[in-house]
């Protein structure tokens, strides 16, 4: 997967769509990733202890990478990433701009 954790994404489809956010989890078995504060939906969380109430919560949940682009700051675009490999090191670089991410 070309996209890590930390990442700035740009959403490309959904109802999200044009919107950026920082990658905040991978899921690499099911392709998806965890974008903070996109892809929301509300939870029903039942109470723990007794005399507690239950809660309505807003979570981010996870959606497939295929629908996000890398963000890159330079190009101020959401692009595609390649791979450079120089002395047995490997980095990622704009497909754009061609500078290192």
């Amino acid at each position: 997967m070309k996209i890590k954790k930390g990442d700035q994404v740009l959403v490309t489809k959904g109802k999200d769509k044009g919107r950026k956010g920082k990658v905040v989890k991978i899921l690499s078995k099911t392709n998806k990733i965890i974008v903070d504060g996109l892809n929301l939906k509300k939870k029903h969380v039942k109470p723990k202890k007794s005399g507690e109430k239950g809660q309505i919560i807003e979570m981010s949940f996870p959606f497939s990478v295929s629908n996000v682009k890398f963000w890159c700051a330079v190009c101020q675009k959401g692009v595609r990433i390649n791979y450079k490999i120089d002395k047995d090191k490997k980095y990622r670089i704009c497909q754009k701009c061609k500078k290192s991410i």
